[in-house]
């Protein structure tokens, strides 16, 4: 049996409407094969960097910046660039650039050259792809879908994502163990090379250029911050994403390493409690529209938040033997997981349906850009406290900061007071 059936038949039930589309479904499963490859890289490149390299925290950083730095260089121009153009060729090109970069890393290892300045520029590679085919994705699912679909779109694409982050990672700390890290990472590249092929006969009608006159790329780009800053709700959306990915991005930073060397937990154990963090995922991916429509899209952005800043202060209270803490780690990772994507599902929702169609290409952009391009002073301020004051203590710190922020949402964001999607004319 195909190893997404399961997965497929759990969307078709939740998602019948959609589903019948048949494009639809080709696009769910492009990112659906993309996730589970990226759960292989997610764990696979840091441990390349800390085991085999002997990564310092602050090389750490320095390599989780790397790949989020794109977001601040070219998140704006990629806005432009997108509402100018058709979106499934960027999606298809960006697919083969990161297949084709990723598999540089297992080529340097069987050369004996791999390094740490390897896995640099493939971060950063990978990172401008990201953000380009990223907000490319993200507009074609709006397109697709349709207005009033916008949550139960991106909860189906979701549970794709996530039900790839419940058996991912443990498949991928046995293939780490067997294989060794940088050669695991040849899967994920195939995964985007699959994908790449599968979508490049997909037919999207709603895929065409903005029909708008066209002004310089610097009005276009002016264009798009005043939309987002001139909206409160969008404001606050970005201020409140901006903070959540510095912490986040603190965070990456230093688990991989606390699980290795604090912890004394292998990359098989570490997979394995990063699947709990899968079931959270895939269970807040199906209840997603459900919750949303009961208690309303803004509280449960807010709840969700609440969430994600307990499992950050859950991580640096875990310890014990191995087996214990990794018991642990996979409880506080099904609590972020869980609080993440049900927070993330309906902050792309509330944005979409607060953008009119030919701006929604510079709204996701612009948004990026303004919520993703502090997060390399993030990595770089997780991998330097983490030098001064240890492992440990930096979760402690990140959690702490992260109460912080849902507290902030609670008293002063007006996201907080959207019970359901506006309505916003289309063109």
């Amino acid at each position: 049996m195909n190893s997404l059936e399961p997965i497929a038949k759990l969307a078709r039930r939740r998602f019948r409407g959609l589903w019948r589309a048949p494009d639809f479904r080709r696009l769910w499963l492009s990112l659906t094969m993309t996730s589970f490859g990226a759960q292989i890289t997610n764990l696979a490149l840091p441990l390349t960097a800390a085991l085999l390299l002997h990564a310092t925290p602050l090389q750490m950083g320095v390599l989780v910046a790397l790949e989020t730095l794109p977001f601040a260089l070219v998140s704006l121009h990629a806005g432009v660039m997108l509402d100018r153009v058709r979106k499934l060729p960027v999606v298809v090109l960006s697919d083969l650039s990161r297949g084709v970069a990723l598999s540089m890393i297992p080529l340097c290892a069987w050369r004996g050259v791999l390094s740490i300045d390897v896995l640099y520029a493939v971060g950063f590679f990978c990172g401008v792809q990201n953000v380009i085919g990223g907000a490319a994705y993200q507009v074609l699912i709006a397109q697709m879908a349709g207005r009033a679909r916008l949550v139960e779109a991106n909860a189906k694409i979701t549970l794709g994502e996530t039900s790839s982050a419940l058996i991912g990672p443990g498949i991928a700390g046995l293939l780490i163990q067997a294989l060794s890290a940088p050669f695991a990472i040849a899967l994920d590249a195939l995964g985007f090379f699959a994908s790449a092929l599968m979508l490049r006969t997909l037919r999207v009608r709603n895929d065409i250029p903005a029909p708008v006159a066209r002004q310089s790329v610097g009005a276009e780009i002016r264009e798009g911050l005043a939309l987002v800053w001139n909206n409160a709700t969008l404001r606050s959306l970005s201020l409140l994403a901006a903070a959540w990915q510095i912490l986040h991005h603190m965070q990456v930073t230093v688990l991989i390493l606390f699980a290795t060397r604090v912890l004394g937990l292998s990359a098989g154990a570490i997979g394995l409690s990063y699947m709990a963090g899968g079931l959270g995922c895939v269970i807040a991916a199906s209840l997603a529209e459900r919750v949303s429509r009961r208690i309303g899209v803004g509280p449960v952005i807010v709840h969700g938040l609440f969430l994600t800043a307990l499992g950050w202060q859950g991580f640096g209270l875990i310890g014990g033997s191995p087996a214990v803490a990794a018991l642990a780690l996979g409880t506080c990772m099904l609590v972020f997981d869980f609080g993440a994507v049900i927070y993330a599902i309906n902050y792309l929702s509330l944005r979409q349906a607060l953008t009119p169609d030919h701006l929604l290409g510079r709204m996701t952009a612009t948004m990026r850009f303004l919520t993703v391009a502090a997060a390399p002073l993030g990595s770089l301020a997780g991998g330097a406290l983490a030098t001064v004051i240890g492992l440990r203590p930096t979760l402690w710190v990140i959690g702490g900061f992260g109460l912080a922020l849902t507290l902030a949402a609670v008293r002063w964001s007006p996201v907080r007071r959207h019970r359901g999607l506006p309505a916003v004319a289309s063109d």
